[in-house]
Parts: C-alpha cells; sequence; structure tokens
C-alpha cells in the first residue's frame, strides 16, 4: 500500500477499476485480470482521498464482487474508515460545519459504509459509521441560529457557497447517508436513533428536494422555492431521490411512503418534458441510471408489472446511445451503461449506487 497520488486507474468512477466490474458481471475473468493490474499497478491509495470510488476501499469493492477477499486490502480500509470517523469526530466537537467530503456517497463516510455493508461478514466499523450519520440528523448551532447537521459552507466541488448549503443529492447530499441508513435498516443492522434520522431526513427531502440544493435564503424563506426544472437523474434527480424516498419507506414499513415513491418515478418517467433533458446515456446522470433505478424499484415494489413499460422504454433508449458515451468507465462511461444495459447484477454491483 502506498499514500503517494496514484494514477487515475484506481477510479471506480472513471478508471480500470469500474471497467473490470463489467467483465466481473459478465464473468470473463481474464479481462477483469487485465483491468485490475493495471489499476493497482501504480499502488493502491489509502490516504485521506481513498473512498468507495477512489483507492483501496474501491478496490475492495470490485474484488469482493468477484467473490475475493484480500486481507491486507482490507485491513487498509478499515484503517481509511477509522481515520475518516476520527476526523469527523474531531469537525463535530469543534463546533464546525462538515464539508461534503466528510459525509458524501462518492467521497465519504456514507460511501464507505455502502462497502462495510457488502461485506460478507459484519464490521463493527459499520456500526460506527451509521452512528455518524444518525448524529447528522441533531441540529448544529452555528452563528446565532440552527442548522441542519449536514448543512456545509462548501460545495460539491470545495467551492464557497454564501451562507452554505444543505446539499439533497445520493451522490453528494443527505440522500446518500438516508440511502444507507436505510438499506442498512433492511438488513437488520441499525443503531440507536436509527428510525429517527431516517424520519428526519426523508422530511428534510419531503420538504428541500425541489432542486439539487438548498441555500441560506431558501431555508429562511416562509416556503420552500417551486420545483427547479432539474435533469431527472441518479445522481440529483427526482428519480434517485425517489429511489431513496422508497427505500425509507420499506425501512420505516410506510406504505404510503413507498407508494409515494413509486408514483413520483411513474411521473417523472413519463414526462417528455422530464426526458428531454436527459443527453448520454451514463449512469450517473443518464439512461442508464434511470434504467438501473426503474428495476431496482420494481424489484421491491408489489406491483412490478406496473413498471415493465417504463423499462422497455427507458433500455431501448440507452441501447441507441450507449456506444455514445465518449468515455470507457463506470459512473459516466460504457462500462456502467452496459451493466445497466444488459440488466444483471448477479455481483450486486448496483450497491456502488446505493440503489440496493
Amino acid at each position: 500500500m502506498t499514500t503517494a497520488a496514484p494514477p487515475r486507474t484506481q477510479q471506480l468512477s472513471e478508471g480500470e477499476l469500474g471497467v473490470a466490474l463489467l467483465h466481473i458481471e459478465r464473468g470473463d475473468t481474464d479481462a477483469a485480470h487485465t483491468c485490475l493490474v493495471q489499476a493497482v499497478a501504480g499502488g493502491v491509495s489509502t490516504g485521506a482521498n481513498a473512498s468507495l470510488f477512489h483507492g483501496a476501499p474501491a478496490l475492495e469493492f470490485v474484488l469482493s464482487r468477484a467473490g475475493h477477499t484480500c486481507p491486507d486490502v482490507r485491513k487498509a480500509v478499515d484503517r481509511v474508515v477509522a481515520a475518516r470517523l476520527v476526523d469527523a469526530h474531531r469537525r463535530q466537537e469543534s463546533g464546525t460545519l462538515p464539508h461534503l467530503v466528510e459525509f458524501d456517497l462518492i467521497r465519504g463516510l456514507a460511501g464507505l459504509g455502502a462497502l462495510l455493508l457488502a461485506r460478507d461478514d459484519a464490521s463493527p466499523l459499520l456500526e460506527e459509521v451509521l452512528a455518524y450519520l444518525v448524529s447528522l440528523a441533531q441540529p448544529v448551532h452555528i452563528d446565532g441560529r440552527d442548522l441542519p447537521g449536514w448543512w456545509s459552507a462548501f460545495g460539491p466541488h470545495g467551492e464557497q457557497m454564501d451562507g452554505g448549503h444543505g446539499n439533497n443529492g445520493v451522490a453528494h447530499g443527505i440522500a446518500g447517508p438516508l440511502a444507507l441508513l436505510s438499506l442498512a435498516a433492511r438488513h437488520g443492522v441499525r443503531v440507536p436513533g436509527h428510525q429517527e434520522a431516517i424520519e428526519v431526513f426523508s422530511r428534510w427531502l419531503d420538504t428541500h428536494a425541489c432542486g439539487y440544493w438548498t441555500t441560506h435564503d431558501q431555508l429562511d424563506a416562509p416556503q420552500p422555492p417551486d420545483p427547479a426544472p432539474t435533469r431527472p437523474s441518479w445522481c440529483y434527480g427526482r428519480p434517485g431521490i425517489a429511489r431513496v424516498h422508497h427505500l425509507a419507506g420499506l425501512a420505516l414499513g410506510d406504505q404510503a411512503r413507498r407508494l409515494a415513491a413509486e408514483d413520483t418515478l411513474v411521473r417523472t418517467l413519463t414526462d417528455p418534458i422530464c426526458l428531454g433533458r436527459i443527453t448520454d446515456a451514463s449512469l450517473c446522470h443518464g439512461w442508464a441510471g434511470l434504467v438501473a433505478i426503474t428495476r431496482a424499484v420494481a424489484a421491491d415494489s408489489p406491483t412490478p408489472q406496473r413498471f415493465t413499460p417504463l423499462i422497455d422504454d427507458l433500455t431501448a433508449r440507452l441501447a441507441a446511445t450507449v456506444d455514445h458515451l465518449p468515455k470507457p468507465g463506470f459512473m459516466e462511461g460504457r462500462a456502467g451503461a452496459h451493466l445497466a444495459l444488459e440488466g444483471t447484477d448477479a455481483t450486486g454491483w448496483t450497491r456502488a449506487l446505493l440503489i440496493t
């Protein structure tokens, strides 16, 4: 293991690790092995940038999809998670606001928690991660006012945001922790305050998920803003958040929430104006993400046949555009799009998206 800046190949999102997932799902072990060798040729990051989508945790996720466990990689991941928890608790004790990288799915503890939840055996660190995420449901008192515990002064790319913001997305916002808490509950893993946190995050998204994030001014307004005309994507859009609400409803035994989420997904994916905002085939924000989400919702619905026409339509759109993607990788490239197009999840690759 090294902590030097590694090549992009070990990124799950764009590098060889993401391409390896497709080969593993197809059962092509030779091609997967070639990708893995290339991915680790420059070392594997265990530094501050290590996450579900980069470095040792990304490597563990991909290896585990092939049914392999590497003790050295797992130990390195455990050290990464423990260090991130120490940093998060230290930040909380200081009374300052978090950066999104502390808790989000792509770079933070929600993603690391998804990896721990995907392990075949229970990890004590998983409960620590869940307890940290539950703690975000408690408001923080900053500059004379109470703010959500996940409120951040910085945006997804580290940019300063005047007054801060509450990020709503699955990839970088509070929807990611909510998805993980809901999935953990469905797997029988709960910590004190677990249900209450699911309810807090769900209510926030009920009110504020009309846009990618909520600003300081919007938080002070008497009413939330009208829904913005956003792209219907996995990463930030209504379909991704609908699946998160769906998971929360399933975790809470709240059939009204589950049904409302299903209705939102159907309504969104039958709206030609919404669909007209999709511009590529990717998992992150294109047709592949919509196919994967809709299949996941259908699998957990008492009326899966309701989604069959949607899946057929979305799959046709994906098939027509998948090879137009210029990148080869998982999140924004052809590997991820083909995973969704082929429609199988024997390896559990969809766990990286926190939709299953």
